[in-house]
């Protein structure tokens, strides 16, 4: 072969030797994923729908006469948790030692069954004095005019006015501070019972509630 036959014969066979080595003459072609659909969701129940189980009703216990401390922790063992006192005798005073007071009535009856969410109350006095023959009804200024107040003590007799009304209380017998007001009482109030109530400053004379007015 010469040379002008050759020279034509590699160039041909360079061409073909280039194109089967071309990757995008033999690759295939990436193929897409088929598309889906999203699988729906169930929504879950919420706690409201829910069924809520019943409140237990049970018969209220005898707590007259019992300790306020034992009277609490009896009931809190029959279930009932919401529990609240009171001062029996109509001062006004809180029971902070509640070892220290005894029960004098209580608001839901003896024998009769209650829900266990139902709230008691319990009437009380200091262990060293008489139960009331009922609880004292707290004073409270009732149309607008002057309630009586004599013989309340001076904490209740304040709580009866108006949360703004200016008032002054002096030892009846001397010249003491009137410091813890539930331990005193009202000896004589003005303005007198009945009169219009208008914003007018109130005076109160007191003693103690071992003490005598004099």
């Amino acid at each position: 072969m010469n040379t002008r036959t050759l020279a034509p014969a590699l160039a041909c066979l360079a061409a073909m030797a280039l194109v089967g080595c071309d990757p995008a003459a033999t690759d295939p072609k990436p193929v897409a994923p088929a598309a889906t659909e999203p699988t729906p969701s169930v929504p879950s129940a919420t706690p409201s729908e829910k069924e809520e189980k019943p409140v237990e009703s049970k018969a209220v216990l005898n707590f007259i006469g019992m300790g306020l401390q034992s009277a609490q922790d009896k009931a809190q063992a029959e279930g009932f948790y919401r529990l609240t006192s009171h001062d029996s005798a109509g001062r006004d005073r809180l029971q902070a030692l509640d070892r220290n007071w005894k029960v004098c009535s209580q608001n839901i009856k003896a024998g009769k069954a209650v829900p266990t969410d139902t709230e008691l109350d319990f009437g009380a006095v200091k262990l060293e004095e008489a139960c009331p023959t009922s609880d004292a009804k707290t004073p409270e200024a009732a149309g607008g005019k002057m309630p009586s107040l004599t013989g309340k003590s001076v904490k209740a007799a304040r709580g009866a006015l108006d949360s703004g009304t200016s008032i002054t209380t002096t030892d009846a017998t001397g010249d003491r501070m009137v410091l813890l007001e539930s331990n005193w009482q009202v000896c004589t109030q003005s303005p007198s019972p009945g009169t219009a109530l208008n914003g007018q400053p109130v005076e109160f004379t007191a003693v103690k509630f071992e003490e005598s007015c004099p």
